[in-house]
């Protein structure tokens, strides 16, 4: 998850109100307003007096040559960095990003906020916003909010379809409504997830559910934040999971409920790069797969040579984080 932070200083009661509504983790303040943002709400607060200490927790860097970034990349060995420079040109952001994960990049407004967000794709670990004013601020907000997660999806071909018996499966609801097109990665293995769509579409059984993804049984790999993965059978309400979409761009949605009940099973198994991957979920029209155009198909009636959407990768997890390491699983 990357770290959202506003400075705040000199002290603006409107700007912390509007990192609250926008989603902030902290803000950064002088000393002596701690108590004055916690009475506006539960965040996370930088100052000498705060919840993060400037110094022990995390340390402030102001760029002034390119000799500094060996002294940055020390510096986030030990605790959280926040990098300011009035040009990235003198440290280019692409070399600190590929040295540490512990680093904060200062920026002003939307478009800064994407291109450290983004840069050499995996980004900085957060942004701190210094906004001028509170239009630029709610646009940096509004940047940080849809930056996300992305992951390349393959076409995979529909091998096999098998009813199996009884099982414990897993509805997650989450706390963001999701559209066609959307749903959460889950699979047997870590190394071919299947995107599974919400229940967005209306059909004679139920009506539309759009913040939930009926994600199959409890022993299903599900993808996380941070290009991690837990077992469904570990989420649970105020966790995080990933939605994605049928181009693989992601965004991070919190855990509302989830729901554990025993229904019928089937296996659907795919062959995308020569590799032969599977998914065990509901056995019920509702429960349906994405097609390579963003259409949703339903387990009930999806058919060999059909197309799936997986996303394949090599290694292995250990403890839900990619090694690399040989691993068979089947």
């Amino acid at each position: 998850m990357k770290r959202i932070w506003v400075r705040v200083i000199p002290w603006e009661k409107k700007k912390v109100t509007t990192a609250l509504e926008g989603g902030a983790h902290a803000v950064v303040v002088e000393e002596g307003r701690y108590d004055d943002v916690k009475a506006l709400g539960r965040i996370q607060v930088v100052a000498p007096d705060g919840d993060l200490v400037p110094g022990e927790d995390v340390e402030f860097f102001e760029v002034a040559s390119g000799e500094d970034e060996d002294a940055i990349v020390a510096a986030s060995r030990e605790r959280l960095v926040v990098v300011s420079t009035t040009d990235w040109t003198v440290i280019p952001l692409e070399n600190l990003v590929s040295r540490t994960d512990n680093v904060l990049a200062v920026v002003h407004d939307a478009d800064s906020v994407r291109v450290a967000l983004y840069v050499l794709e995996k980004g900085v670990a957060g942004v701190m916003i210094d906004a001028p004013d509170i239009a630029a601020l709610k646009g940096a907000l509004n940047a940080a909010g849809d930056v996300g997660e992305s992951t390349p999806l393959e076409k995979a071909t529909v091998v096999e379809v098998k009813s199996l018996g009884m099982g414990d499966r897993v509805c997650v609801d989450t706390c963001s409504m999701m559209t066609e097109s959307q749903g959460l990665l889950v699979g047997n293995s870590s190394m071919g997830m299947f995107l599974v769509h919400a229940e967005t579409l209306v059909n004679p059984y139920v009506s539309p559910r759009p913040f939930r993804v009926n994600a199959g049984p409890i022993h299903l790999y599900v993808r996380v934040p941070g290009g991690k993965t837990r077992y469904l059978s570990e989420v649970e309400a105020g966790d995080e999971v990933m939605i994605y979409n049928y181009e693989g761009l992601g965004r991070p949605a919190v855990v509302g409920r989830v729901k554990v009940e025993k229904r019928p099973l089937v296996m659907v198994a795919a062959e995308a790069q020569g590799r032969k991957f599977t998914v065990v979920l509901q056995n019920a029209e509702t429960v349906r797969l994405t097609s390579p155009d963003g259409s949703a198909l339903s387990v009930a009636s999806i058919a060999t040579g059909d197309e799936v959407l997986v996303a394949v990768e090599t290694g292995a997890r250990h403890f839900g984080r990619k090694v690399e390491e040989f691993i068979l699983e089947k």
